[in-house]
């Protein structure tokens, strides 16, 4: 996959690092209103951090889509080795959500990667095809502090400080392609999920 088609500055980070700063994504995706019974999207899967928790609590019924193929390979592997329920894991872009997904879910989320999409509200169209009826969009992203105050094991992460959206930023981009938005989550140190429901 050429490297100049994902969005920028949301490459897979250092697994050292992102492990260290979500230590219980399970936790964090419980937090979000993710439950059992439920039929979901982990959009830019990366290696799986979010993905095969995400099928441990649900139960399976899972989707994981990602532009690289190499990351989509390692989150095969980490659900192999966690031993949950199979997922399904499709390359493409993740603008094209609703035309890759062969049935409609319940929750998407899309985790630390909302700051680098070009077109946030049309990404936010594309997720909304994808969905139920009054289903779930879920964006985790870094708070609006300078990169310099944001450091994980003694070093400075996450995007650029001008890349970072803070809530309602975040609100105004996704509510007018047809959400509202239901709550903010604090996901401590760095990061809130802005939990969306689709209106139409």
């Amino acid at each position: 996959m050429n490297k100049e088609s994902f969005f920028p500055a949301t490459a897979m980070p250092d697994p050292d690092w992102w492990h260290a700063l979500w230590p219980d994504p399970s936790g964090v995706l419980q937090k979000l209103g993710f439950s059992e019974g439920m039929r979901a999207i982990d959009l830019c899967c990366g290696d799986g951090h979010f993905t095969a928790p995400m099928s441990a609590l649900l139960g399976g019924d899972v989707y994981g889509v990602d532009l690289d193929i190499e990351m989509l390979q390692r989150a095969k592997n980490r659900i192999k080795e966690a031993c949950v329920p199979p997922c399904t894991f499709i390359e493409g872009d993740a603008r094209n959500l609703h035309m890759m997904v062969p049935q409609k879910v319940d929750i998407v989320l899309i985790a630390n990667t909302f700051h680098g999409v070009p077109v946030q509200t049309e990404l936010s169209k594309g997720v909304a095809g994808a969905l139920k009826k009054n289903g779930r969009f879920v964006v985790v992203n870094w708070h609006m502090r300078p990169r310099e105050e944001t450091t994980v094991l003694g070093q400075p992460r996450g995007p650029r400080t001008e890349m970072r959206m803070t809530p309602e930023d975040t609100r105004i981009v996704v509510e007018p392609a047809g959400y509202e938005l239901m709550e903010t989550v604090e996901l401590p140190p760095y990061h809130y999920g802005a939990v969306f429901q689709l209106m139409a």
